[in-house]
């Protein structure tokens, strides 16, 4: 779970780009709107920086 508000995927914070928040297995990340499409479309790409994202299907 991040702390700060940044990006799961680039790390850029809210002070340098808009981020969304989202809740996944009780805990809560952020992601930006350049990321988004990663956790809809190709949420594999996640592997590492999101718990259990291997078992998310494409949206």
């Amino acid at each position: 779970m991040s702390k700060n508000k940044e990006c799961l995927v680039c790390k850029k914070s809210s002070n340098e780009t808009p981020v969304t928040k989202f809740y996944y297995q009780e805990s809560e990340f952020y992601i930006c709107p350049q990321h988004i499409p990663v956790l809809i479309h190709n949420p594999q790409e996640l592997v590492g920086l999101l718990p259990d994202a291997d078992k998310l299907e494409k949206g």
